[in-house]
């Protein structure tokens, strides 16, 4: 069976960019995987284990046969990434990505490609609190969703090799709008992960020499902090790329935390239960 790409090359060989090639060699969807990225012990860990055939000597020389390329390095690093990589790019390569902010980066991304290389953003919804290559799994995508957000520049035949790919991973493969995209993972999200961060700085800040509150902390508190433990560099990307939208989220959540405040100071049960009540029947159907 012929492969879907050639050549492929992934930048940012972790947990996302590791399941991937892991899929892709699983499912004979790539003849062969070039890995690029700043460290080059991931890089040697990613051949120990079979994730990736070679390593490139840099981003651009990985880039220059492929025929697809894969962003898989924090959102913060793509522009800089596709200035680099961008005169090596043979026509007809497709660049894609797994970046979870869209918006002004699709058009600085493709304000920096030449004509004849074909950009289409995606956005699996698998990632874990857990980063690195090691990590990485071919069942990551299975059951998930992957977010594509297509322009009226995305051509059409890249799009449906990208869409086929997700789907030979085991995605559900949705076509969204970039700026849609933004809003509706700032709020399920973007600003889970902020609140996750600021929940464990704020109880953090209570511990002194004698006192240890987080000894105490029980499965509650470990579940809604678990993803706290996520990358710190891959976050602050992705707050200040989708500040607009986050700072918005932000709001609307102070405001909820504030009117339980007020419910509770004025010892009002009835509204106090009427809003746990609703949160509490949202969440369960969510499963």
């Amino acid at each position: 069976m012929k492969p879907l790409f050639n050549n492929v090359t992934i930048i940012g060989v972790g947990l996302i960019g590791g399941s991937l090639a892991r899929v892709m060699k699983l499912k004979g969807l790539a003849g062969s995987i070039t890995g690029a990225g700043r460290n080059r012990s991931t890089l040697e860990t990613a051949i120990r284990i079979g994730v990736i055939d070679r390593m490139g000597q840099s981003s651009a020389h990985a880039a220059e046969d492929a025929d697809l390329v894969v962003l898989a390095s924090p959102v913060g690093t793509f522009t800089q990434i596709v200035r680099e990589i961008g005169p090596h790019l043979k026509p007809g390569a497709i660049l894609t990505d797994v970046g979870s902010v869209k918006g002004k980066l699709i058009k600085d991304i493709e304000g920096s490609i030449a004509p004849g290389v074909h950009y289409v953003p995606a956005h699996p919804i698998a990632g874990r609190e857990k980063s690195g290559v090691a990590e990485s799994t071919e069942t990551l995508f299975q059951g998930r969703r992957c977010i594509l957000t297509p322009t009226a520049s995305t051509d059409k035949k890249a799009l449906e090799a990208v869409r086929e790919l997700w789907a030979a991973a085991g995605a559900d493969v949705v076509i969204m709008d970039a700026d849609l995209h933004d809003k509706v993972f700032a709020a399920v999200s973007h600003l889970p992960h902020v609140a996750a961060f600021a929940m464990m700085c704020a109880v953090e800040e209570l511990n002194t020499g004698t006192e240890d509150y987080l000894q105490f902390s029980g499965a509650g508190f470990r579940d809604f902090t678990r993803i706290a433990a996520s990358s710190p560099e891959m976050w602050k990307d992705i707050c200040l790329m989708n500040r607009e939208h986050l700072i918005k989220m932000i709001d609307r959540y102070i405001f909820s935390l504030n009117r339980f405040k007020r419910e509770i100071i004025a010892g009002d049960e009835t509204r106090l239960e009427k809003h746990l009540r609703s949160a509490s029947d949202v969440r369960k159907r969510l499963g």
